[in-house]
């Protein structure tokens, strides 16, 4: 036990390094994925066919393969197979790459709950936007979006929630994340080999992390409420 309280200082300063990261990535990816997602849900409501279907098939590709394998490709394919390493050694391209990763992934799923959200808003009241002379714009964004957004927070924290946890992949790439501090203890860092209890104290940081996303997520969802 003393020996574990000495050792805290240390893990605790490289595990917060870690959790930043960690942060870093799930902020760059929400911010990414949440427009690229709606454009994408555009694109596979397409009327122009090719449009829709080459959409289409990027979505089914991509949610239908694992995202360590995406992280993988996306990370060694273009020095490997095409010679030109673009992402570069460093942390930085590590985590450039992981970032391109996260972003394509969610956005391909929020593009099917913004799609649902969408297809959800009865048909009559965008032909009532139109009787009353308002534009597809006008309509979209008066009438058919505060509607989807009610509609597609409950799904939408779920995969927010699972994001959280999903950063954790990054570390194929040996993006130093809050589960690669933890698990660097156990293999020798800064001086302490063989020890596991690290990796109990970055499920906390989940556990927390996750605690206030939840409270922040059930509060939006009250706020709409007035849809009902």
């Amino acid at each position: 036990m003393e020996q574990i309280l000495d050792q805290l200082p240390v893990v605790l300063k490289s595990l917060n390094i870690g959790f930043l990261q960690t942060l870093k990535l799930f902020m760059v990816t929400l911010i990414g994925a949440f427009p690229l997602g709606l454009v994408i849900a555009f694109g596979a409501m397409s009327r122009f066919k090719p449009v829709s279907i080459i959409t289409k098939l990027i979505v089914w590709i991509v949610r239908g393969t694992p995202l360590m394998i995406q992280l993988l490709i996306i990370y060694y394919f273009p020095g490997l197979v095409l010679r030109n390493p673009i992402w570069g050694g460093g942390e930085g391209g590590r985590f450039l790459a992981a970032s391109v990763s996260f972003i394509l992934n969610y956005a391909c799923y929020f593009s099917e709950i913004y799609r649902g959200g969408i297809q959800g808003v009865p048909v009559g009241q965008r032909e009532a936007g139109l009787v009353l002379g308002m534009t597809k714009t006008q309509i979209f964004f008066r009438v058919t979006l505060l509607q989807m957004i009610k509609r597609i927070v409950p799904p939408m924290s779920n995969e927010i929630i699972t994001l959280v946890k999903d950063t954790s992949l990054a570390r194929i790439i040996a993006l130093q994340e809050i589960i690669w501090a933890g698990q660097a203890f156990m293999k020798g860092s800064q001086g302490i080999s063989g020890a596991i209890w690290p990796l109990f104290f970055t499920a906390v940081y989940y556990l927390i992390f996750n605690g206030i996303l939840t409270v922040l997520l059930g509060q939006l969802e009250k706020k709409l409420d007035y849809f009902k």
